[in-house]
């Protein structure tokens, strides 16, 4: 990748680091505070704190003096959706980050591989034809999953030539590959009667949506977000020395395929379980890691978790604007995430001057 500027914060400052981590937890805390409060049902402060506490509790420190539709929308349906929206996030930022550094690209995220749009077309599959009914709400995970590996799959088998593997060629095949499961999801939501449910929920969650959000849900991409993470934070003096090339980084005793084979593994689970409960959501995994790198650098001891915690709280902050925009209605967050998304993917174009590559 190319050489990056001087951070906004230097590293060898660590009190700047932990300022801007501290000035990102207050904005998430009041982004948490507005996350409730907002909606298609506007909410009292007052009432959503004494909820919280007495959840939290377990027993009623206040008497409820609310109604019971308050507790019932706020803690079976926002604070799920909330946790949800900073982990899906998160979990984006962190996909970015290693497709980044496996590619060498700044440009590459959770979708550059294909693991993306393999995992929507096992979801969509599972919506549409309901072959994973018996596991319940669990088939479209395990459907998206894998989709994923199916894809991350093909997409090695497409780009090993003599048996390596390049960035480009990676790239190269992750494109190949995103166009064959968008055209077979298309394909499924076409041949499926127009007007039906199915169509309507695959089209809605294919642009992005945490409508479905639930704690049994949370439960499982929240274990898998934290082992993913904990993984990644052993290995981020091996992602720095990858970064500077493979002959550089097996000079210095890393192993440069078992880490590369790690990433993957690491970014088709994460993708293939963010996929399954939030639809698909671009630019995150682009956007933030380039934001926060400018501003903390680029070792990434530093800037996995900033940029996790910059994520999180834009996709808290992007699903906010998704139910307040056209209340009541609501918007599908893939589309808000898009327009802040989008703009930004074309200033890197423009800055790169054509420099970009795998």
């Amino acid at each position: 990748m190319d050489k990056e500027k001087t951070p906004v914060f230097p590293l060898h400052k660590r009190s700047h680091y932990l300022c801007f981590c501290c000035i990102m937890v207050v904005i998430l805390f009041f982004s948490f505070i507005m996350a409730t409060t907002l909606g298609s049902v506007d909410l009292s402060e007052e009432s959503v704190g004494k909820v919280i506490i007495n959840q939290l509790a377990g027993r009623e420190i206040y008497e409820p003096t609310w109604e019971e539709s308050t507790e019932t929308i706020l803690w079976t349906i926002r604070i799920p959706r909330i946790l949800t929206a900073f982990i899906v996030g998160a979990g984006l930022t962190l996909c970015g980050i290693l497709m980044q550094v496996l590619t060498k690209n700044p440009l590459a995220d959770p979708y550059v591989l294909g693991i993306s749009h393999g995992a929507s077309a096992g979801a969509v599959s599972v919506i549409m034809y309901g072959y994973l009914s018996f596991l319940g709400g669990y088939g479209t995970m395990v459907g998206a999953f894998g989709g994923a590996v199916l894809s991350i799959v093909m997409a090695l088998k497409i780009a090993t030539i003599r048996n390596k593997v390049t960035a480009t060629q990676l790239v190269l095949a992750g494109i190949a590959v995103s166009a064959l499961f968008s055209a077979i999801t298309n394909f499924m939501i076409y041949h499926t009667k127009t007007g039906s449910d199915k169509v309507k929920t695959a089209t809605y969650w294919m642009m992005g949506s945490l409508s479905g959000a639930s704690w049994e849900k949370l439960k499982y991409a929240t274990i898998a977000f934290a082992v993913c993470f904990v993984v990644i934070l052993f290995l981020t003096k091996q992602l720095d020395v990858l970064l500077l090339g493979d002959d550089v980084a097996s000079t210095v005793g890393v192993n440069t395929d078992k880490l590369k084979l790690v990433i993957i593994i690491i970014a088709t689970l994460l993708t293939g379980i963010i996929v399954s409960i939030s639809g698909t959501i671009g630019f995150v995994g682009l956007t933030i890691p380039h934001i926060t790198r400018s501003i903390v650098g680029t070792k990434h001891k530093w800037l996995v978790p900033a940029s996790m915690l910059v994520g999180g709280t834009f996709l808290v902050i992007a699903d906010i604007l998704s139910r307040v925009v056209v209340a009541p209605e609501e918007l599908p967050i893939g589309v808000v995430s898009a327009f802040f998304g989008a703009p930004f993917f074309l200033y890197l174009i423009r800055k790169s001057n054509g420099k970009i590559g795998g």
